[in-house]
């Protein structure tokens, strides 16, 4: 189930990253410290059979390292319903949380949205049930030895945003959710961490007011938990940046709150999905390119001077990429690695505790495997060591015009291993290596592509001395060919196409001024998926309807279809009313 809000938080990002920082302290992850009293679980005073584990006080920055990696329980009790599984996700359980233990991670961010299961003012009361529900998986998380991280989720754009409008009742109703979380959760051990507000945003105000408005809610969020005393006087509370985002403006403004709270026990914390365009494949952003890097690095670099090399020791909250809110495939299988594997580096680097994203479209959460194991062991991988890469991980041969081709590999400090297909090295005559270039031979491509049949017909593993292989899929690929079609705007338009082996990467869609078409009419390069999409099983090529319906009526739409053979091909669509006819360009 995909999170509704993500594409609402692109857009408050202004066209770029939402912001981040990442990263886990250089080199192999810390261990975990011990935690006192985990084996023998005893309870609560006054809570028969609940879990207990005694407090034990840590340094800041000592915590958030033991906590790296991390992983989001998202869209679960962070949903918009009645409970837990109403975003689709089934109801968490002790076995995912020790299936996400044994894959590695050291911590777990409960994200929880409160909405629905609060009574009015003044009290704002919690439901008994509900709370105790959270309380259970904190505890089962903890009895896994995993740090927690507790927050208020989507409150942030459900009833915090009106502090603009509302700042009394907005301030009692966060003071007093606050009061009940801490009061329940005081006792907890020190491997439970508060996060104020997930991804804070505030309605009809500007950036500058916002950051006043946060401040305001920080500070009530620390005062209220160190007033409750117990664990509480000491545990590490982490604060948001306004929109988590992390451009200098809001780093500035967050370290002026934590400067004048003078806590040692505090943390920072930012999200990022990338530059915007990439994460998203709008604009033109098909690759991981020098731009995308330089967003990355921009990021790393930023919340690295201004906390981490303050002593403030950084959470990494949510990273990704924002396409995966439609789908894994949003973005091209090798441009999405290069992006796991050099956020992975920049995060060790950058001393910033990283934690994935996952709302169920990654782990499984009942048979506990990996949606795509190749993303997963770049992602697992790249928490202790760099990976090669390259400049592509697509060759593709043109059947009765075969040439040779050359790729471009990206070690990354690592060493070239060898060429392997099958397990087998490839010979220094099918593909020579020249510095940082393999060029693969016209005769072997050739060979390989076989019959000629579209579609992948081998891949070829780069082999480095550190990290996971690089694989280069060889496909057999020709010209793809489309059909004239009509359609509707409420239906979405389907053309039929014959992909011959290729692969789509973008659609460009101008009108005869040459201006932008489509809902980014900003940009000729419309967005992937939510605007078009490839459907190769029933040989289509779709047209949304959220895109059909920004279409001028009665005016030609050019569109050109670009490859990642590098093959285009251009089309024509003309809305008249709620019709959509669409022509192949002759």
């Amino acid at each position: 189930m995909k999170r509704p809000l993500r594409t609402t938080l692109t857009a408050l990002a202004a066209g770029l990253a939402l912001a981040a920082g990442l990263a886990a302290p250089a080199g192999a992850a810390p261990a975990h410290p011990q935690h006192p009293g985990h084996p023998a679980h005893p309870t609560h005073p006054g809570r028969p059979g609940h879990p207990a584990h005694p407090h034990r006080a840590a340094g800041a920055a000592e915590t958030v390292a033991a906590m790296q990696p991390g992983w989001n329980l998202g869209n679960s009790l962070d949903s918009v319903g009645p409970d837990e599984t109403a975003w689709g996700n089934p109801r968490v359980t002790p076995e995912l949380l020790a299936a996400v233990k044994d894959e590695g991670f050291r911590s777990i961010r409960v994200p929880v949205t409160w909405d629905d299961h609060q009574g009015g003012a003044p009290d704002y009361a919690i439901e008994t049930d509900y709370l105790d529900r959270v309380e259970e998986v904190v505890d089962q998380a903890l009895a896994e030895d995993l740090y927690v991280l507790l927050d208020l989720h989507h409150d942030s754009w459900i009833w915090a945003n009106a502090m603009s409008s509302d700042p009394d009742g907005v301030r009692d109703r966060f003071r007093a959710t606050w009061e009940q979380l801490a009061d329940r959760f005081r006792d907890h051990p020190a491997e439970l961490l508060f996060e104020s507000l997930n991804e804070p945003q505030f309605a009809d105000v500007d950036d500058a007011q916002g950051d006043v408005l946060l401040d305001d809610l920080n500070t009530v969020f620390h005062e209220v938990v160190r007033a409750s005393g117990g664990g509480n006087a000491d545990r590490v509370l982490v604060l948001p940046t306004l929109h988590t985002n992390a451009g200098q403006e809001r780093l500035d403004a967050l370290a002026g709150t934590i400067a004048e709270l003078d806590d040692p026990q505090l943390a920072a914390t930012v999200h990022y999905y990338g530059y915007w365009p990439f994460s998203v494949n709008v604009a033109g952003g098909t690759r991981f390119d020098d731009v995308a890097l330089a967003d990355m690095t921009g990021t790393f670099d930023r919340v690295r001077s201004m906390f981490v090399d303050q002593g403030i020791p950084v959470v990494l909250g949510e990273y990704g990429l924002l396409g995966f809110d439609r789908h894994t495939g949003t973005i091209e299988q090798g441009e999405k690695l290069k992006f796991f594997e050099e956020l992975g580096h920049q995060a060790r680097d950058a001393g910033v505790t990283t934690m994935l994203w996952d709302n169920g479209q990654h782990l499984d959460r009942t048979g506990f495997t990996w949606s795509d194991p190749e993303l997963w062991a770049q992602v697992s991988s790249s928490w202790t060591t760099r990976s090669g890469t390259a400049s592509t991980d697509q060759v593709f041969v043109r059947p009765g015009d075969v040439a040779a081709q050359t790729v471009t590999l990206e070690p990354h400090g690592t060493r070239l291993e060898g060429l392997f297909l099958d397990g087998e090295p490839v010979a220094a005559a099918d593909a020579a290596v020249a510095g940082d270039e393999v060029t693969f031979s016209a005769a072997y491509l050739e060979r390989l592509i076989g019959d000629a049949s579209p579609g992948a017909h081998a891949t070829i593993e780069a082999r480095f001395s550190a990290g996971v292989p690089w694989r280069i899929h060889v496909i057999a690929a020709d010209t793809p060919v489309l059909a004239d079609a009509t359609g509707t705007v409420a239906g979405g338009v389907s053309i039929p196409a014959r992909f011959r082996g290729d692969r789509l990467a973008t659609m460009a869609s101008v009108y005869a001024d040459g201006s932008g078409a489509g809902p980014q009419s900003w940009t000729p390069f419309q967005e992937f998926d939510a605007s078009f999409a490839p459907d190769e099983e029933a040989g289509a090529v779709l047209l949304r309807p959220a895109y059909l319906a920004t279409l001028r009526d009665g005016e030609p739409v050019s569109l050109t279809f670009h490859f990642w053979s590098g093959d285009t091909v251009e089309y024509t669509v003309t809305r008249s009313g709620d019709t959509v006819t669409g022509t192949v360009a002759r």
